[in-house]
């Protein structure tokens, strides 16, 4: 979350107040799933690795939350950064994934350093109007020829719906439709795609490999859009 988009003070004390029981909130909201929330974090490190990232790649996290992805993230790529203005949140993403650099607010994260960004469930609580210049303040921290990955709820899949409901930290969520997220990235970056992932819960796990197959159809339970910044 950056500068006004991240830092309004209500949604910081709501996320300080949640740190501790992130998990468990994040476990609840999506237990028809059948799956945990590290389930979730792990199809994102396969997204960026089916995408072409890199081990050699640095990658930063930005909106990291508790830290469950930059964790993962920490195992696979040469340098992680991550980046959350809730300052519990934080210290548990620095405890969670102590190799990666949790850069304490937002002005700190260089520019022009990462090969790929993550906004991962970041862009819902984020108002509408803010939600631009949020998309360009993390493409600035791109190098030239770097990837976006954004990844939200898809407010077409009724599950989804649901979860969000559910979750207590999403009571102010204003989720996007997909059409919102390419047009925020091709404001920002060039070569914009977007794909349909998550479609099948735990029972029908067997399946899992024909979502690739599946990322055209609008009913996966989120979206994952990726953009490059220009000048590579």
């Amino acid at each position: 979350m950056t500068g006004v988009s991240l830092d309004r003070a209500s949604e910081v004390e709501k996320f300080d107040h949640y740190a501790p029981t992130y998990r468990e909130a994040h476990q609840r909201s999506v237990r028809l799933s059948g799956e945990g929330p590290e389930y979730f974090a792990e199809h994102k490190l396969g997204c960026l690795a089916r995408a072409g990232v890199s081990s050699a790649h640095s990658v930063l996290d930005y909106g990291c939350g508790t830290g469950s992805l930059t964790r993962l993230l920490c195992g696979r790529f040469a340098f992680v950064g991550a980046f959350d203005p809730s300052a519990e949140s934080a210290k548990l993403a620095r405890e969670q994934a102590p190799s990666a650099t949790v850069y304490g607010e937002e002005a700190a994260i260089p520019s022009e350093r990462f090969d790929a960004a993550v906004l991962s469930g970041v862009l819902h609580h984020v108002p509408p109007p803010e939600r631009s210049r949020l998309v360009q303040a993390v493409a600035a921290k791109l190098k030239p020829g770097g990837r976006l990955f954004v990844f939200e709820h898809n407010p077409y899949n009724p599950l989804t719906r649901r979860a969000v409901r559910l979750c207590p930290f999403d009571d102010d969520a204003i989720l996007l439709p997909p059409r919102e997220v390419r047009a925020l990235l091709a404001g920002a970056l060039a070569s914009v795609r977007q794909d349909y992932v998550l479609f099948f819960p735990r029972p029908l796990a067997p399946l899992r490999p024909l979502e690739p197959w599946l990322a055209w159809f609008p009913l996966g339970a989120q979206t994952m859009t990726v953009g490059v910044r220009a000048g590579a």
